[in-house]
């Protein structure tokens, strides 16, 4: 298993800034198996959602405002997200800046763990896959 590719994956997925797409793609640059790199990208990007939704659902909110440093105005983004579009939002948990929130949101919110699970690592994995498509 590639851990570093694993833990960058992990790290951009929780309220910690982080990338894990270069990183990604040098991997596939240098050959390998682009499923078991996507794999394992995936796994670490879905682990490190599923600690952030554990926040939201274990949390308070203040520690979500201060420990957390999450600002009323990303959670109430994807507050309004989440409710206008519901449990198939989390399919964008990927996406820069909201997708974070989003996952906080779906555990304060008290969103099923099954289908967080499922609609997450479909949106992450989908979003791996197109990335790297030129190496396969």
């Amino acid at each position: 298993m590639d851990w570093a590719l694993f833990f960058s994956a992990l790290i951009s997925s929780t309220l910690l800034p982080g990338g894990s797409e270069a990183l990604l793609l040098y991997r596939l640059n240098e050959g390998g198996s682009a499923i078991g790199i996507v794999a394992t990208a995936t796994t670490g990007n879905v682990l490190g959602s599923l600690i952030t939704y554990a926040m939201g659902r274990l949390g308070n909110e203040a520690v979500h405002k201060k420990w957390l440093r999450i600002s009323e105005a990303q959670t109430g983004k994807a507050e309004v997200w989440f409710e206008k579009w519901g449990k198939p939002s989390l399919l964008l948990a990927w996406l820069p800046v909201i997708g974070d929130p989003l996952c906080l949101v779906a555990g304060l919110l008290r969103c099923g763990l099954v289908s967080f699970l499922l609609l997450v690592t479909v949106g992450k994995f989908t979003r791996y896959m197109i990335l790297s498509l030129p190496f396969i």
